[in-house]
């Protein structure tokens, strides 16, 4: 999976299409992410010792992986992502980088 926690993505399907957030959680093996503010569901909870009021609360959904796509740091707009082998100079160590697929920005 190519998005990671702390990534800026837009939603490209789905009830939330256009919205932006960021990944809190990542599920790799059910291919879903949850994104700050999308998918957001109501929960009625009866009162209890942690939430003595009760209530009404939302809490956001996992999203499939696919109706998500990563912000580009550079143009702010959605892109794909690559990999790049970065050859540390001083140590001579490989190790690869995720890049931005329209700019050539290196995504953190």
């Amino acid at each position: 999976m190519k998005i990671r926690k702390n990534d800026s993505v837009v939603v490209i399907a789905g009830n939330s299409k256009g919205k932006t957030g960021k990944v809190l959680k990542v599920f790799p093996v059910k291919n879903r992410v949850i994104v700050e503010g999308i998918n957001l569901r109501k929960r009625h909870t009866k009162p209890s010792q942690k939430s003595p009021q009760g209530g009404i609360t939302e809490k956001e959904a996992p999203i499939n992986v696919s109706n998500v796509m990563i912000l580009d740091p550079k143009t702010n707009e959605k892109t794909r992502i690559g990999a790049k082998l970065i050859i540390d100079e001083k140590t001579g160590k490989k190790r690869s980088a995720r890049i931005s697929r329209a700019s050539g920005e290196m995504i953190a």
